[in-house]
């Protein structure tokens, strides 16, 4: 009977998580640290011993992503009020020409929506999808579809986006190495909706808005007005606080796969390493932006401007630390040893088993960072008990579950329909829920991939 103490407390802490979330008042971050309590006593620890997991659990995660969420969250920010964002987006376009908006805006998804909130980033490049639209006779849906998809993609798990920042701090993973197989990862599964996306202005033309002719020539002709009058920075300069921190931490990586023994105190080593630390690429990240995106803006509007994209920080890393919590409980207690033997003997990959709890989290509760996180506590201290199991690849797993059947509970399904007029529940699935099931697919099959190879 001890043997299954430990496997139902971790039931019914994950029960009573989903419960307090869905059918109470009670925050996410409380219902988290009870899900801890409740784990960790059934796993066998001490009320006093849980205490301190809970608090060191906490501290150790917040320890590692704390800073670089900020960070992210201020360039993020500052590319927001910019206009950098929309510059990349009228670049692209430029470059690719008629009849391939959907490439463009999706590209442009998939850049934008590695520093700014996914919800923020649609809602500023949404009158240039209306705009589009009505200048190239397309389908709004198309085209919304497009830019949505690449922009869920990347924010679900590329860093330095919250969820995958705290992914990557319960599984001890280099952001560096999550920065890059993310980004790669990404590419197929934006592919898959974009395609899905042309697809849709073909098989479904009657999906239209319900503007007029005169309302869409009027907002066209607005849309243009304001983008003549508005100062925007060149695509390079709009590029740079974003290619930036990429290529310094991708080097830090490389820096270390290619150490040799013996030289981990060459100076050449430790200035790479101490540049594409994702501390360091942030901040020089968060300076080029401040400093070329915005040089005539007043000491205290930018000041204001950093301060608001911090406002946006607190809940993530506090769920992030509850997180990391859970996951520490688990860790220390018996119920992550018992449950790594007996996910040993199953006949699945046990990178499978972060994207089956991410997958059924995301579709109780909605909220992808929840999901992945909450994923990534329970079966973080698991997986690192079970020999020959790659981090890396588990904790893509975790994110990639959470890419599943957008639907109600999720706010950006609201964001993506309500903003194309998409009012029907049944096109409301087919516009928005369907695509991120599309990229769900093809991103277990990268994930099964990676796991080959790695």
């Amino acid at each position: 009977m001890e043997f299954y103490i430990p496997i139902i407390g971790l039931g019914v802490a994950v029960f009573t998580l989903v419960f307090l979330v869905l059918r109470t008042r009670v925050h996410v971050l409380i219902a988290m640290l009870i899900a801890a309590i409740i784990a960790g006593i059934s796993g066998g620890l001490t009320i006093g011993n849980v205490v301190e997991v809970i608090t060191k659990g906490f501290g150790s995660t917040l320890g590692n992503i704390g800073i670089v969420i900020g960070l992210g969250c201020m360039m993020g920010r500052i590319l927001e009020v910019s206009g950098a964002t929309e510059q990349i987006a009228y670049s692209l376009i430029k470059w690719l020409g008629k009849r391939r908006e959907e490439w463009a805006l999706a590209i442009t998804g998939y850049i934008v929506s590695i520093p700014i909130f996914v919800n923020s980033a649609f809602v500023i490049l949404y009158p240039l999808v209306k705009a589009l639209a009505k200048k190239g006779k397309r389908n709004v849906l198309s085209l919304g579809v497009a830019l949505a998809g690449g922009l869920v993609v990347t924010h679900h798990i590329v860093p330095p986006t919250p969820g995958p920042l705290g992914v990557a701090g319960i599984f001890g993973v280099s952001i560096g190495q999550m920065m890059l197989a993310g980004m790669i990862l990404a590419v197929p599964c934006v592919i898959g909706i974009t395609c899905y996306a042309k697809w849709l202005e073909t098989q479904y033309p009657e999906y239209q808005l319900d503007d007029t002719e005169e309302n869409l020539q009027q907002m066209h002709q607005n849309y243009m007005e304001e983008k003549e009058q508005k100062s925007l920075p060149s695509l390079f300069l709009s590029l740079l606080p974003i290619v930036t921190p990429i290529v310094l931490i991708f080097i830090g990586v490389i820096n270390g796969m290619i150490l040799k023994t013996g030289e981990e105190n060459a100076f050449y080593f430790q200035i790479f390493n101490f540049l594409g630390s994702p501390i360091i690429a942030l901040a020089i990240s968060v300076l080029l932006a401040v400093y070329t995106l915005m040089p005539n803006v007043s000491k205290h509007e930018v000041i204001e401007h950093l301060e608001t994209g911090l406002k946006t920080v607190g809940i993530i890393l506090l769920v992030s630390g509850a997180g990391g919590a859970l996951g520490a409980v688990l860790n220390e207690g018996s119920t992550g040893t018992i449950l790594a033997h007996y996910i040993a003997s199953l006949p699945i990959t046990p990178v499978l088993i972060p994207f089956i709890i991410a997958t059924l989290i995301r579709i109780i509760q909605g909220s992808g960072t929840v999901a992945m996180i909450t994923a990534a506590s329970i079966s973080a201290p698991v997986i690192k008990q079970i020999p020959d199991v790659n981090m890396l690849v588990a904790a893509q797993a975790a994110m990639m579950g959470t890419l599943f059947f957008s639907y109600f509970n999720d706010c950006f399904f609201w964001v993506v329909n309500r903003m194309m007029g998409i009012k029907n529940v049944r096109q409301q699935i087919i516009v928005w829920s369907i695509p991120t099931t599309i990229a769900w697919g093809i991103g277990l099959c990268g994930v099964l991939l990676l796991n080959l190879v790695m």
